[in-house]
Protein backbone atom coordinates (compact mmCIF):
# COMPACT_ATOMS: atom_id res chain seq x y z
CA UNK A 1 0.00 0.00 0.00
CA UNK A 2 2.82 2.35 0.82
CA UNK A 3 4.54 1.56 -2.46
CA UNK A 4 1.37 2.35 -4.41
CA UNK A 5 0.89 5.65 -2.57
CA UNK A 6 4.50 6.68 -3.17
CA UNK A 7 4.27 5.83 -6.85
CA UNK A 8 1.06 7.87 -7.19
CA UNK A 9 2.65 10.89 -5.54
CA UNK A 10 5.65 10.72 -7.85
CA UNK A 11 3.38 10.69 -10.94
CA UNK A 12 1.39 13.61 -9.54
CA UNK A 13 4.52 15.64 -8.95
CA UNK A 14 5.79 14.88 -12.44
CA UNK A 15 2.49 16.00 -13.93
CA UNK A 16 2.52 19.27 -11.99
CA UNK A 17 6.11 20.05 -13.01
CA UNK A 18 5.30 19.35 -16.65
CA UNK A 19 2.30 21.66 -16.49
CA UNK A 20 4.33 24.58 -15.11
CA UNK A 21 7.17 24.03 -17.58
CA UNK A 22 5.38 25.94 -20.32
CA UNK A 23 6.41 29.62 -20.95
CA UNK A 24 3.96 32.20 -19.62
CA UNK A 25 1.33 33.46 -21.97
CA UNK A 26 1.85 36.89 -23.47
CA UNK A 27 0.17 39.59 -21.40
CA UNK A 28 -1.03 42.71 -23.09
CA UNK A 29 0.63 45.72 -21.55
CA UNK A 30 -1.40 48.85 -20.97
CA UNK A 31 0.79 51.99 -21.11
CA UNK A 32 -0.27 55.17 -19.45
CA UNK A 33 -0.01 58.16 -21.69
CA UNK A 34 2.65 60.74 -20.74
CA UNK A 35 1.26 63.85 -19.12
CA UNK A 36 2.86 67.19 -19.98
CA UNK A 37 2.18 70.28 -17.89
CA UNK A 38 2.27 73.53 -19.81
CA UNK A 39 4.92 75.97 -18.60
CA UNK A 40 3.41 78.82 -16.62
CA UNK A 41 5.08 81.82 -15.06
CA UNK A 42 4.06 82.10 -11.46
CA UNK A 43 3.72 85.62 -10.14
CA UNK A 44 3.36 86.32 -6.47
CA UNK A 45 1.28 89.33 -5.72
CA UNK A 46 1.03 90.96 -2.31
CA UNK A 47 -1.91 93.12 -1.63
CA UNK A 48 -0.30 95.71 0.61
CA UNK A 49 -2.20 98.86 1.12
CA UNK A 50 -0.68 101.83 2.85
CA UNK A 51 -2.69 102.56 5.96
CA UNK A 52 -4.51 105.79 5.94
CA UNK A 53 -3.26 108.50 8.26
CA UNK A 54 -5.69 108.93 11.11
CA UNK A 55 -7.45 112.19 11.24
CA UNK A 56 -6.36 114.70 13.82
CA UNK A 57 -8.76 114.72 16.72
CA UNK A 58 -10.86 117.80 16.84
CA UNK A 59 -10.95 117.91 20.61
CA UNK A 60 -7.71 118.51 22.53
CA UNK A 61 -6.46 115.66 24.71
CA UNK A 62 -7.68 115.78 28.29
CA UNK A 63 -5.38 117.41 30.77
CA UNK A 64 -3.55 114.98 32.98
CA UNK A 65 -4.10 115.70 36.66
CA UNK A 66 -0.97 116.55 38.54
CA UNK A 67 0.18 113.80 40.87
CA UNK A 68 -0.93 114.40 44.40
CA UNK A 69 1.84 113.63 46.82
CA UNK A 70 3.39 115.35 49.76
CA UNK A 71 6.59 117.11 48.94
CA UNK A 72 9.13 117.25 51.71
CA UNK A 73 9.69 120.68 53.10
CA UNK A 74 13.32 121.13 52.17
CA UNK A 75 15.07 124.28 53.10
CA UNK A 76 18.20 125.13 51.14
CA UNK A 77 20.23 125.41 54.30
CA UNK A 78 18.58 122.53 56.15
CA UNK A 79 21.56 120.20 55.84
CA UNK A 80 24.28 122.78 55.52
CA UNK A 81 26.70 123.28 58.32
CA UNK A 82 28.42 126.43 59.31
CA UNK A 83 31.60 127.13 57.43
CA UNK A 84 34.76 126.26 59.37
CA UNK A 85 35.57 129.14 61.67
CA UNK A 86 38.97 130.15 62.95
CA UNK A 87 39.16 131.98 66.23
CA UNK A 88 41.96 134.59 66.16
CA UNK A 89 43.15 133.71 69.64
CA UNK A 90 43.66 130.10 68.62
CA UNK A 91 45.56 130.65 65.38
CA UNK A 92 49.05 130.40 66.79
CA UNK A 93 50.42 128.80 69.89
CA UNK A 94 54.08 129.03 70.75
CA UNK A 95 54.88 131.37 67.84
CA UNK A 96 56.01 134.95 68.30
CA UNK A 97 54.14 138.06 67.25
CA UNK A 98 53.63 139.09 63.65
CA UNK A 99 56.76 140.54 62.16
CA UNK A 100 58.86 140.40 59.01
CA UNK A 101 57.83 140.77 55.41
CA UNK A 102 54.45 139.08 55.74
CA UNK A 103 52.49 136.69 57.91
CA UNK A 104 50.78 133.58 56.62
CA UNK A 105 47.21 134.14 55.47
CA UNK A 106 44.49 131.56 54.79
CA UNK A 107 43.65 131.30 51.09
CA UNK A 108 41.51 128.13 50.86
CA UNK A 109 39.41 126.69 53.67
CA UNK A 110 37.77 123.43 52.60
CA UNK A 111 34.32 122.72 53.99
CA UNK A 112 34.41 119.38 55.83
CA UNK A 113 31.88 116.64 55.15
CA UNK A 114 29.23 116.35 57.83
CA UNK A 115 29.26 112.71 59.00
CA UNK A 116 25.95 111.09 58.07
CA UNK A 117 25.81 109.25 61.40
CA UNK A 118 26.00 112.54 63.30
CA UNK A 119 23.60 114.31 60.95
CA UNK A 120 20.93 111.61 61.26
CA UNK A 121 21.13 111.84 65.05
CA UNK A 122 21.13 115.63 65.16
CA UNK A 123 24.58 115.75 66.73
CA UNK A 124 26.61 118.96 66.52
CA UNK A 125 30.06 119.86 67.77
CA UNK A 126 33.51 121.16 66.94
CA UNK A 127 37.09 119.99 66.46
CA UNK A 128 40.29 121.93 67.11
CA UNK A 129 43.09 120.81 64.81
CA UNK A 130 46.76 121.79 64.95
CA UNK A 131 49.15 121.67 62.02
CA UNK A 132 52.19 123.24 60.38
CA UNK A 133 51.89 125.69 57.50
CA UNK A 134 54.75 124.84 55.14
CA UNK A 135 56.85 127.15 52.97
CA UNK A 136 54.59 126.51 49.98
CA UNK A 137 51.40 127.22 51.98
CA UNK A 138 50.19 123.65 52.38
CA UNK A 139 49.26 121.92 55.65
CA UNK A 140 51.45 119.23 57.17
CA UNK A 141 50.88 116.82 60.07
CA UNK A 142 47.37 117.85 61.16
CA UNK A 143 46.37 116.43 64.56
CA UNK A 144 43.25 116.73 66.72
CA UNK A 145 43.73 118.77 69.88
CA UNK A 146 40.11 118.67 71.03
CA UNK A 147 36.92 117.06 69.72
CA UNK A 148 33.52 117.76 71.23
CA UNK A 149 30.00 116.68 70.21
CA UNK A 150 26.47 116.69 71.58
CA UNK A 151 22.94 118.07 71.26
CA UNK A 152 21.43 121.41 72.21
CA UNK A 153 24.82 122.85 73.10
CA UNK A 154 25.56 120.15 75.68
CA UNK A 155 28.92 118.96 74.38
CA UNK A 156 31.15 116.22 75.66
CA UNK A 157 34.40 114.78 74.37
CA UNK A 158 33.82 112.76 71.20
CA UNK A 159 35.71 111.66 68.11
CA UNK A 160 32.72 111.54 65.75
CA UNK A 161 33.91 114.62 63.81
CA UNK A 162 37.69 114.02 64.04
CA UNK A 163 38.21 112.18 60.76
CA UNK A 164 36.16 114.67 58.73
CA UNK A 165 37.95 117.63 60.34
CA UNK A 166 41.43 116.19 59.66
CA UNK A 167 40.60 115.51 56.01
CA UNK A 168 39.35 119.08 55.56
CA UNK A 169 42.32 120.64 57.38
CA UNK A 170 44.82 118.71 55.24
CA UNK A 171 43.39 120.52 52.18
CA UNK A 172 43.70 124.05 53.60
CA UNK A 173 45.94 126.44 51.63
CA UNK A 174 47.80 129.44 53.02
CA UNK A 175 49.97 132.24 51.82
CA UNK A 176 53.24 131.29 53.54
CA UNK A 177 54.92 133.45 56.12
CA UNK A 178 57.82 135.44 54.63
CA UNK A 179 60.73 136.79 56.64
CA UNK A 180 63.49 138.77 54.89
CA UNK A 181 62.14 137.62 51.55
CA UNK A 182 62.29 133.92 52.50
CA UNK A 183 59.24 131.75 53.15
CA UNK A 184 59.38 129.90 56.46
CA UNK A 185 57.28 127.23 58.11
CA UNK A 186 54.83 128.12 60.84
CA UNK A 187 54.24 125.28 63.32
CA UNK A 188 51.51 125.11 65.93
CA UNK A 189 48.74 126.70 63.85
CA UNK A 190 45.36 125.86 65.34
CA UNK A 191 41.98 125.96 63.66
CA UNK A 192 38.57 125.33 65.18
CA UNK A 193 36.16 123.63 62.79
CA UNK A 194 32.52 123.88 63.87
CA UNK A 195 29.87 121.34 62.85
CA UNK A 196 26.37 122.77 63.22
CA UNK A 197 23.05 121.89 61.58
CA UNK A 198 21.46 125.03 60.16
CA UNK A 199 17.96 125.74 61.37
Amino acid sequence: MAAVTTTALLYLMHALIAANDKPPADVEENRIADIFMPERKIETRYDVEKPEKPEDPETPPPEMPEPDFDQPDLKPDALNMNAPRVKPEMNIKGVGGFSGDGEYLPIVKVQPNYPSRALSRGIEGYVIVEFTVTTNGSVRDPIVIEGMAGRNGNFSESSIFNSSALKAASKFKYKPRVVDGVAIEVPGVRNKITFAIAE
